[in-house]
C-alpha cells in the first residue's frame, strides 16, 4: 500500500490481471459461481487501486473512508452468503482486511505518501491477518499442485470459466497480494 514504485506497479498488475480473470470467470457457470467471481473481482480491482504508488496518485483522505464503506458492505454480504457455504468466510476475512487497511490509510493520509510516520495499523491485528493469509497462501499453493490421474478415470472437460484451478490460482494471487499490502502496516 503506497510503498516503493516498482513493487507497487507489480502489485497493481497482479491484482488487475486477477480482477480481469475473475470477470472472465463470471461469464460461465451458475449463479453462485458468478457471484463469487464478482466478489473476487471487486476485491482484486480494489486491491489494485490501493496499490498504485503514491508518487503517481495519492487519493484524497476521504477516498480511504470510501474504500472502508465499500469493503465493509462486501464483508457483510460475504457473511450473509456464508450461510450457504463456508468458503464465503474467506471473502469476509479479506473484506475485513481491506477495511482495516483503508482505515489505517485514513489515519496516515496526512503523514505523507510512504507511511513515514511508522506503523499505521495495530501490530497484533496486522500480525493476525498476516498469519491467516500466509496459511491461506500455503494451503492454496498445495491445492494447485497436480494430482496424478487415477487409471481408468478420465479428466472432466471444463469450460474456460468453469476451471476450479483457475479460481484457486486467482485466490492464491490475491492472498499473496494481501500479504504484500499488509507488510508495510
Amino acid at each position: 500500500m503506497h510503498g516503493p514504485a516498482s513493487p507497487g506497479w507489480l502489485l497493481v498488475a497482479l491484482c488487475a490481471a486477477t480482477g480481469v480473470s475473475c470477470v472472465l470467470r463470471m461469464r460461465g457457470g451458475g449463479v453462485e459461481q458468478r457471484r463469487t467471481a464478482g466478489a473476487e473481482a471487486l476485491m482484486a480491482f480494489g486491491m489494485a487501486a490501493m496499490a498504485v504508488p503514491a508518487t503517481v496518485f495519492s487519493p484524497p483522505s476521504w477516498a480511504w473512508a470510501g474504500y472502508a464503506v465499500v469493503f465493509g458492505a462486501a464483508g457483510v454480504r460475504a457473511l450473509w452468503a456464508a450461510r450457504a457455504g463456508a468458503h464465503h468466510l474467506h471473502h469476509a476475512v479479506g473484506a475485513l482486511a481491506m477495511v482495516y487497511m483503508s482505515l489505517a490509510m485514513t489515519v496516515t493520509a496526512g503523514q505523507g505518501p510512504h507511511l513515514h510516520g511508522g506503523p499505521a495499523g495495530l501490530p497484533l491485528l496486522t500480525g493476525a491477518f498476516l498469519v491467516y493469509f500466509t496459511g491461506y497462501v500455503l494451503v492454496s499453493g498445495v491445492r494447485l499442485m497436480p494430482v496424478p490421474e487415477v487409471a481408468g478415470v478420465a479428466p472432466v472437460p471444463a469450460g474456460r470459466g468453469d476451471r476450479p484451478e483457475l479460481a484457486r490460482a486467482c485466490r492464491l494471487s490475491m492472498g499473496i497480494a494481501m500479504m504484500a499490502m499488509l507488510m508495510p502496516l
